[in-house]
């Protein structure tokens, strides 16, 4: 009786095998505390979209009920939020996040940038069971693997150096023998669509069957994507009732064992989904109760209720089984890993360009600004409410605040994009 007059009611499920004391202690200390929620890609993306919506809903779920606030740390397909969560944020319980499905894998891979130890991390939980698919563009007339290795022409969008939007297509064109080209380095997700949309590309290597439905679903009902290959332990009849046939799984393609244990390490980490992790050293009872109320919240009908209106699907894995999962990719037989760098052989992979550009704004529309340089040429560029960030003589400001006659420096992504990242204006 005395827990329950200690807890708030929503948040007694999170309590599991801590005793009263134990429990009055994780409430002191949450009561009235910021928890930041790390976000290893841009806005309006899959990852961020499931993070966020999470954010919403968890913190009534944790005794003490603290503010959680998202916070975008993008950069080499989350490596930078990743290295951040483990060497420098607070080991308190103050700072979870969410990063690449493929984090595990660099590591086991020995890639260049890793600083974290994946089997170290606290995992709270994955909202997402769900398979990757390899999609092109409907309008190319690719239809299926097949028509991807004889007409060619597929060009795919992708985020960092070792994604899972980089590494599938690598591993289709090694594995099948298509000639996929990649173009990497855009800052995430919806960024990729935007490119997709736009013409710049015409597939996204890797993108999971809920995030497409929630972040791309006009798009599916107009028919725009095609699916051609499923990344998962079992297919996904949706997609191949989507398509109106099978859609194969890339371990349909396996010739070998090494194959077979190659690609089981890619399964695993597609399993992985969109992982919440705490940092290493956070208190035990921290983490069960994270973990506890990360649980809750998948059953919490508002939270739910918000899923179905972004059209989320939610499946989730507890943390504990999402821990051993990890693990298992890091301790990854070195035979896998040997069959597995084979298939990760880059073809083809070239880095977008990011220009910059001075000048005034000599038009500001909704969604594009006009600049005029200093020898009078003009260039339209497209901004964006959450991907274009905005600086006002030092002040933070948003894409509504670029007004006609403001001096700034732009940054953007070249190509068909042309999406200011950046303005610094005075």
């Amino acid at each position: 009786m005395r827990l329950a007059l200690l807890v708030p009611a929503a948040a007694i499920l999170a309590l599991p095998a801590l005793g009263a004391a134990e429990a009055a202690s994780v409430e002191d200390f949450y009561k009235g505390k910021t928890v930041r929620l790390i976000i290893g890609y841009s806005p309006g993306g899959g990852y961020d979209t499931y993070a966020r919506a999470i954010g919403r809903h968890i913190n009534r779920h944790i005794p003490g009920n603290p503010t959680i606030v998202p916070q975008n740390m993008t950069g080499a397909g989350s490596r930078r939020a990743a290295n951040y969560l483990f060497i420098k944020a607070p080991k308190d319980g103050t700072v979870i996040g969410t990063v690449g499905q493929a984090m595990p894998l660099d590591q086991a891979m020995g890639k260049p940038g890793v600083q974290y130890d994946a089997a170290k991390f606290n995992w709270i939980g994955n909202s997402i069971v769900d398979n990757n698919l390899t999609s092109v563009w409907a309008a190319t007339g690719i239809k299926s693997i097949e028509d991807a290795k004889n007409k060619g022409g597929v060009i795919c969008g992708a985020t960092g150096a070792t994604s899972p939007s980089v590494t599938s297509p690598q591993i289709i064109n090694n594995l099948i023998g298509t000639n996929f080209r990649i173009i990497r380095g855009y800052p995430g997700g919806s960024v990729i669509n935007l490119a997709v949309v736009r013409g710049e590309v015409n597939c996204r290597g890797s993108n999971s069957w809920s995030s497409t439905k929630a972040t791309l679903g006009h798009h599916l009902e107009k028919r725009e994507l095609n699916f051609i290959l499923q990344w998962g332990a079992k297919k996904n009849p949706e997609v191949s009732q989507y398509m109106g046939r099978d859609v194969p799984l890339v371990t349909d393609f396996a010739k070998t064992d090494a194959d077979r244990q190659a690609l089981d390490m890619i399964i695993a980490g597609v399993e992985i989904g969109r992982p919440i992790i705490a940092p290493p050293g956070v208190p035990s009872e921290r983490v069960s109760v994270l973990r506890a109320a990360f649980d809750a919240t998948m059953k919490d009908p508002e939270f739910l209720a918000l899923a179905k209106r972004q059209k989320m699907d939610i499946n989730p894995m507890p943390g504990a089984e999402l821990q051993k999962l990890a693990v298992s990719v890091v301790n990854s037989p070195a035979a896998a890993k040997t069959r597995l760098q084979e298939l990760l052989t880059p073809k083809d992979v070239k880095k977008i360009g990011t220009l910059t550009l001075a000048g005034t704004v000599s038009a500001a529309g909704k969604k594009k600004i006009t600049v005029t340089d200093a020898s009078g040429k003009s260039m339209t560029l497209k901004t964006h409410r959450k991907q274009t960030k905005v600086n006002l003589a030092g002040k933070k400001g948003a894409a509504k605040d670029l007004k006609k006659g403001m001096s700034c420096k732009f940054t953007y992504i070249g190509g068909v994009t042309s999406l200011v990242t950046a303005a610094d204006c005075k």
